[in-house]
């Protein structure tokens, strides 16, 4: 285990980042290795947080629920796992920048596979009950009339078919990535396909889907552009051999020489040859060493559970903006891109600074990362209290009179005021009535004709929408669902000034969490410790947290689409208080429990310091007293040697 001294000692100093070297002491091919890793890094989580955004496009594309999209998007990490740790075992000894050209390369050939489904599976089918009418004068019925055959038989019909600076890189990547999304998400998926003027539905439609596809078109094309410099860096950088050993690490070692480098007056150290044999057969030995240590095992225990937390929430957290606050999926993912990210971005940032100029030591780093977080968690309780009500949807959320009742039930979408017409209750084709009231569709909102065309199109004597302290007359309703009022367009900027503000003060304690385990773990097995860290939070984070984050949002469905199978599709509408409380319930819930192991590992860390003082005491006591032995010895040589009565005989001896 690593000695660990006083805090702000240089035994708990990082030394084998690249980033400590300066330009002097550094290959100047270093700071292309560098540049080419940061553009690696962006691409990287411009595809992730790609994918995030388009987490509704593709649900609403495909009529998938959230949890197969969960899934989908936990799949995104699979393939990590296979090589992950053998990657960062074996990549430190083997030719890194080949081997991350080739992982770039698969990682855009990942990406474009993803856009294929979109010119495979022909074009998106909106659902809709409006028919196309072959006179365009004139007037189109939404209110089948219903035989009196089919009325006794009580039959409706079916539904239609429808560390430095590579750190502050992958920060900058997701904010292109959920802006990339943004301005995809305004585009419809078939542009270019079709008639626009012929689509009845806006980006605020629980129906609209964007273009998906060309955002993983352009990541992927980014992704293939970052392996090309890796091709052209050599396995290592030449150093000389006199500087060597006083500025880089055994970790730096291994990357900063070549033999074969032209050099006239310095040395080179002859590189030493590669043999998988024995590296393997150090692998797990070595792995025994690290998983040996309770300090980073309980670390990683704490970081798996945030990480769920976080994983979960972020991915969804578009879609909650979308659906509890009446956004369109554009304006949500602008809102990640250029609010939230930009926050975490600053406060990783800050918390850097603040350990740098406080030479915050491993208990201050814990100390810090805990204390931010804890803060951060009470303020998130706020977003509790900043609800909005549900949409009003008559037989969903209120009556056909207005009043308030939640309801699951198919029979209860139908009432005296539509029992004329031969409405279907699978469709979501929303109109807005001048009461505020949304209804499923024209019919069941009792309209009998139409007129217009398009989005302009407007909905006459609709029955079901009663109207108060309005004359009586023609009663209309507009395409499209009702807005939800001035009261959760009020609440909507204080939620975002304190996502903002929670999403600062939590990623304050990123960069001194990081360090916590970089100063915990010895030199030469940092770099197991990282890739063991990434394959443990991807495994059992980034994997399962879509999933079931996606399951228990499934629960609060108040109505599904059908797919062309017959099957259960995209949800259309969410009770939002529900949608809320467990959104926000599971993601309190999990950091919660990560506090109490963070309690744990104080208790471990502190007997784990003391023990490592006390060795380190002992060893400089033993290394005094060694010291004091040479001195008196000296001196007694030294006063035996001037005395002078001494004798001959005596010197002899001496």
């Amino acid at each position: 285990m690593q000695k660990l001294g006083k805090p702000g000692s240089a035994s708990w100093m990082l030394e084998d980042s690249p980033a400590t070297c300066t330009a002097k002491n550094c290959h100047p091919n270093l700071k292309m290795f560098l540049a080419a890793l940061s553009y690696a890094y962006f691409a990287k989580t411009l595809s992730g947080s790609y994918m995030k955004s388009t987490i509704t496009q593709l649900e609403r594309r495909f009529d998938i629920p959230s949890y197969l999209i969960g899934v989908i998007d936990g799949s995104f990490e699979i393939g990590n796992l296979l090589v992950i740790a053998f990657v960062s075992y074996f990549g430190a000894k083997l030719h890194r920048p080949k081997i991350i050209a080739i992982g770039c390369i698969l990682m855009s050939l990942g990406t474009f596979l993803i856009a294929m489904p979109h010119f495979i599976t022909g074009r998106y089918k909106i659902e809709t009950t409006i028919r196309a009418s072959e006179n365009s004068t004139s007037q189109l019925s939404p209110c089948p009339v219903s035989s009196l055959e089919s009325s006794r038989a009580g039959d409706r019909p079916s539904s239609l078919p429808s560390a430095g600076c590579i750190q502050t890189i992958a920060i900058i990547g997701p904010v292109f990535g959920f802006l990339l999304g943004s301005l995809c998400a305004k585009i419809y998926v078939d542009v270019g396909y079709v008639d626009m003027e012929t689509i009845t539905i806006t980006p605020e439609d629980a129906r609209w889907v964007g273009a998906w596809w060309l955002g993983y078109l352009v990541a992927g094309t980014v992704t293939l552009l970052s392996a090309v410099p890796f091709w052209f860096l050599p396995k290592s950088l030449p150093i000389p051999v006199d500087k060597h050993d006083s500025i880089c690490t055994p970790e730096q070692t291994r990357f900063i020489k070549d033999p074969d480098s032209p050099t006239l007056d310095h040395k080179i150290r002859p590189e030493e040859p590669t043999n998988l044999h024995v590296m393997a057969n150090e692998f797990v030995p070595t792995l025994k060493i690290l998983l040996g240590n309770p300090v980073y095992i309980l670390y990683l225990g704490v970081t798996i559970i945030q990480f769920n937390s976080l994983i979960g929430m972020v991915t969804y957290k578009p879609k909650y903006i979308e659906q509890h606050y009446g956004q369109s999926a554009s304006k949500a993912n602008f809102l990640m891109g250029m609010i939230n990210i930009p926050a975490v971005a600053l406060g990783m940032f800050s918390g850097g600074v603040i350990m740098k100029k406080y030479k915050l030591g491993v208990t201050g780093a814990a100390k810090f990362a805990f204390g931010t977080s804890l803060l951060g968690f009470f303020l998130s309780f706020l977003f509790l209290a900043m609800g909005c009500e549900n949409t009003k949807v008559a037989g969903i959320t209120v009556s056909y009179t207005g009043v308030e009742d939640l309801s699951y039930q198919e029979q209860s979408l139908f009432s005296d005021c539509n029992s004329g017409c031969l409405c279907s209750p699978k469709e979501w084709d929303p109109v807005c009535g001048e009461n505020g009231i949304t209804y499923i569709s024209p019919c069941l909102a009792g309209c009998t004709s139409s007129s217009g065309s398009g989005r302009n199109m407007v909905f006459d004597n609709c029955r079901c929408v009663s109207v108060t302290n309005v004359q009586p007359g023609n009663i209309t309703a507009s395409l499209g669902q009702c807005s939800l009022g001035h009261s959760c367009d009020r609440v909507f900027p204080y939620f975002l000034a304190l996502s903002v503000l929670s999403s600062f003060i939590i990623s304050l304690g990123g960069t001194p969490g990081l360090m916590l385990l970089v100063r915990c773990i010895k030199p030469e097995l940092k770099s197991l410790a990282l890739g063991i860290h990434t394959l443990a939070t991807r495994t059992l984070a980034g994997i399962p947290a879509p999933i079931y984050f996606g399951a228990i949002i499934d629960t609060t469905c108040l109505k599904w689409a059908y797919s062309t199978c017959g099957g259960k599709g995209a949800c259309r509408i969410y009770n939002t208080s529900s949608y809320r409380i467990v959104y926000l319930g599971l993601t309190l819930g999990l950091r919660a429990v990560s506090f109490f192991l963070c309690i744990w590992g104080f208790a471990l860390l502190k007997r784990h310091i003391k023990r490592e003082e006390k060795e380190a005491l002992s060893n400089q006591n033993g290394e005094l007293e060694s010291l004091r032995k040479e001195e008196n010895s000296s001196m007694h040589c030294e006063q035996f040697i001037l005395s002078p009565d001494c004798n001959p005989e005596r010197e002899t001896r001496l």
